[in-house]
């Protein structure tokens, strides 16, 4: 069943192949190496053409399980955290195999001519909870690639990763540096990957990483020159999440909560459509009135805000901004946590969501003076015109449900694009203000472009020690100018 961007995330922990064995392997090397197959297994689960979820309201929820071969399960909790910009946030969590993951997705938007990017802002941690000194287990930090759309008003439309990504284990001193490169215009190739392992302590280049994200990855021993496949998504079966009948959940989950939207989108009822996301962003709205008339502030029903510093809960973790709320000590044994994390949220069919749970949550200010949440631009790297069909009743979540689809796109989907490089003809303008409306209404559109094109999207990267991780973007002036994506 179709749902918004919350429900894109599980992607990540889809190929148990990948991810189960990880805490298991003695070795740190190897151990770091797994972590590293584990990261680039999941990109290729994205299809290949452009789809563009629905963007998520605040206090929106969605939840899924996984079934593992030896009968475990994996749970995933994700809560929309902030609408102004756009946040979410996710956990993670396979208790009988010592594996946890805390994340934050933040994607910051550009537009540019005949392309759109999706600056991807969040960091995830991921733990073994049976491994190293540190508190909680041994911590590996994750940041993700950005997303560039490409040939969105003409061409072939086009989805690629681009930039560098990065994946640091602290307690060991491993990390590897990973480039998504972009074809660009002129040469190259597309879902290409390049990069390395090293010991940050010694400076040592372990391993060096070439291939496909989306195709056979190579890791390439640099004492030996030995080469090995390091993962192959070309025919790789990727495990699909389950979720709970959709009569089970409430107004908030993602599912239920966008069905009528994407029903309408999926027969092509543009209309229908619009109306029926318009009546979701003004209950929004009429919720934040709401909360500055009563001057209460909102807060997050099942993540609370990290507390990072010095001996706090997760020192050092400010960039992940908010944590799962709940106290899930591996020490406490598999059974008893998955009994802590099916009482956070319901997961499993039969669990069903707390009424009380599902009203608005206020907490007081203690001040008169609220802050208005500024305009800022939203992840629309592309329309939303189309969603794949939804599934009713509990059941695999397909990669496809859950995304817009650009493939078979109607001729008027243009997303509005107020500094374009080169005149628009008369139909594209027209096929842009009828896109308009289904796009967040929030902000202004020229207001959206200004903003978006005084951000400064190229900060340098900064791995080392505690600091947080900053990226050098690809500039999307040199891969964009009007060129069909094939080309």
């Amino acid at each position: 069943m179709a749902g918004s961007e919350l429900t894109g995330a599980p992607s990540f922990m889809a190929h148990p192949d990948t991810l189960l064995g990880m805490p298991l392997i003695d070795d740190p090397i190897e151990r770091f190496v797994s972590v590293v197959r584990f990261y680039l297994s999941g990109w290729h689960i994205r299809p290949a053409g452009v789809k563009k979820p629905l963007n998520p309201i605040l206090g929106e929820t969605f939840t899924c399980w996984w079934e593992y071969p030896d009968k475990t399960r994996g749970y995933y909790i994700a809560e929309q955290t902030s609408h102004h910009p756009p946040k979410s946030s996710y956990f993670f969590m396979a208790p009988h195999h010592h594996i946890r993951v805390d994340g934050t997705l933040k994607p910051r938007s550009k537009f540019l001519g005949n392309s759109a990017a999706s600056m991807m802002e969040g960091i995830s941690y991921l733990r073994f909870t049976n491994r190293g000194k540190s508190k909680g287990g041994e911590k590996y930090i994750l940041t993700q690639p950005n997303m560039y759309a490409r040939g969105i008003l003409f061409g072939k439309m086009k989805y690629e990763l681009g930039d560098h990504s990065y994946v640091r284990c602290p307690e060991t001193g491993l990390a590897a540096d990973i480039e998504f490169k972009t074809k660009g215009w002129v040469g190259g190739t597309y879902n290409a990957i390049g990069g390395s392992i090293k010991n940050e302590r010694t400076g040592e280049v372990l391993y060096e990483l070439s291939g496909f994200w989306s195709g056979e990855m190579i890791i390439k021993d640099t004492k030996t020159g030995q080469k090995k496949t390091l993962f192959d998504a070309t025919h790789a079966k990727h495990a699909q999440p389950l979720t709970r009948p959709l009569k089970e959940q409430g107004e908030r989950e993602s599912q239920k909560l966008w069905k009528s939207t994407v029903q309408a989108v999926h027969v092509r009822d543009h209309e229908a459509a619009t109306t029926e996301k318009a009546k979701i962003e003004d209950r929004q709205r009429e919720e934040a009135k709401r909360r500055e008339e009563l001057g209460v502030e909102w807060k997050p029903k099942l993540f609370r805000r990290v507390d990072s510093r010095p001996g706090g809960c997760e020192e050092g973790e400010e960039d992940l901004e908010w944590i799962i709320n709940a106290h899930l000590d591996p020490k406490i044994g598999p059974q008893e946590l998955v009994e802590r994390i099916l009482s956070i949220a319901p997961i499993l069919p039969g669990q069903v969501e707390n009424s009380e749970q599902d009203t608005r949550r206020y907490s007081h200010h203690h001040h008169h003076h609220h802050p208005h949440p500024h305009p800022h631009p939203h992840p629309h790297h592309a329309d939303e015109s189309h969603a794949a069909a939804g599934h009713s009743g509990h059941g695999h979540l397909h990669a496809s449900d859950n995304l817009i689809d650009f493939d078979s796109r109607p001729p008027s989907t243009a997303p509005p694009e107020n500094h374009a490089i080169k005149p628009i003809s008369q139909a594209q303008q027209t096929a842009q203000q009828k896109t308009a409306n289904l796009m967040d209404d929030d902000n202004d559109l020229s207001h959206m472009n200004n903003q978006m094109s005084k951000m400064n999207m190229h900060e340098a990267m900064v791995p080392e020690g505690q600091k947080p991780l900053r990226r050098a973007d690809t500039d999307t002036s040199e891969v964009d100018v009007f060129v069909d994506a094939e080309g």
